[in-house]
């Protein structure tokens, strides 16, 4: 597989008002996005909510974004889980199913004791599907599983063959570029945090997973054309951009606003699944108004 660069949105899982899975409205999210010019989905990660499914439904969500993508975009599918075993049938799964890749937080729900133990349930998780690159998924304020993660790929590579990154959702760009340069640039860095995107550009980063390109992706184009270009003083108010909507959608609470803001673009995705609140309709009206507020509905939906 190629290395995949540019904008990766964390598709949303979209579900039904009753809580359920609505993966026949997959196919409009993917073509919405496609058209939108993302390099990638990543499957059932913290926006799409993968945790909170069961492995049965995490497979059909996998199933619908891997089908709707038809080859127009790659799919990373994140199959970890507590427990080693399911994760392990996710990615045999993923690999069954025609999934780019693959990717995976850790088991979090006991400490992990080491950087060698992470390494040893990473090394077990990524060996059932072994012809899939695979990202390991660093999110540590999440998991709370936070080893330096220049040591993980150094280390890692000697037991994970298929090691082909890491998914880094973390602030510490100095951590990232040093990754990235590691082995002359031989692993891909896919950066997480997306009000640092232009920051994780210029330290060298060539792809990026993201929540907010769900329905920004528009923003976030020009903010990597414009540095390409080397228009730093562009990039730069680009970028002021999105840190102001990422801003007004943590005071509502991140993920239950990024899926209501689908909602507001035309492509609703349903409720959120417990412990996630789903935004009351007036709380929506709240954000719309917000986000008018800042001019989203502007420089968030088209290409500057």
């Amino acid at each position: 597989m190629n290395r995949i660069e540019g904008i990766i949105p964390a598709v949303f899982t979209p579900l039904k008002e009753n809580g359920d899975i609505e993966t026949a409205t997959v196919k409009s999210i993917s073509d919405f996005l496609i058209n939108e010019r993302v390099s990638a989905f990543y499957v059932c990660g913290s926006t799409g909510e993968g945790p909170l499914l069961t492995t049965s439904e995490r497979q059909q969500v996998a199933d619908a974004y891997i089908d709707a993508a038809a080859g127009h975009v790659k799919v990373i599918v994140q199959i970890g889980h507590n427990s080693i075993r399911d994760a392990m049938q996710l990615a045999r799964h993923a690999a069954s199913s025609g999934a780019d890749a693959i990717s995976a937080i850790p088991p979090h729900y006991f400490r992990l004791s080491s950087l060698s133990i992470l390494i040893d349930c990473m090394a077990e998780i990524a060996s059932a599907a072994p012809d899939l690159p695979f990202y390991y998924y660093h999110v540590p304020a999440i998991t709370k599983v936070d080893f330096d993660m220049v040591e993980f790929l150094k280390q890692g590579r000697q037991k994970i063959p298929n090691l082909r990154g890491i998914k880094y959702t973390q602030p510490t760009i100095f951590e990232m570029q040093a990754c990235i340069e590691l082995d002359d640039g031989g692993f891909e860095i896919l950066f997480g945090s997306d009000e640092m995107m232009l920051s994780a550009l210029v330290a060298g980063a060539k792809g990026a997973v993201g929540s907010t390109f769900n329905f920004a992706s528009p923003l976030y184009n020009s903010i990597i054309r414009a540095f390409n270009t080397k228009d730093l003083d562009k990039a730069r108010s680009l970028q002021y951009h999105a840190v102001q909507m990422v801003r007004v959608l943590y005071r509502y609470g991140g993920q239950p606003a990024f899926k209501a803001t689908m909602k507001l673009i035309g492509m609703d995705c349903g409720p959120n699944r417990l412990p996630h609140k789903t935004l009351h309709p007036t709380e929506i009206d709240s954000l719309k108004h917000d986000l008018t507020d800042i001019g989203f509905f502007d420089w968030g939906r088209k290409e500057n």
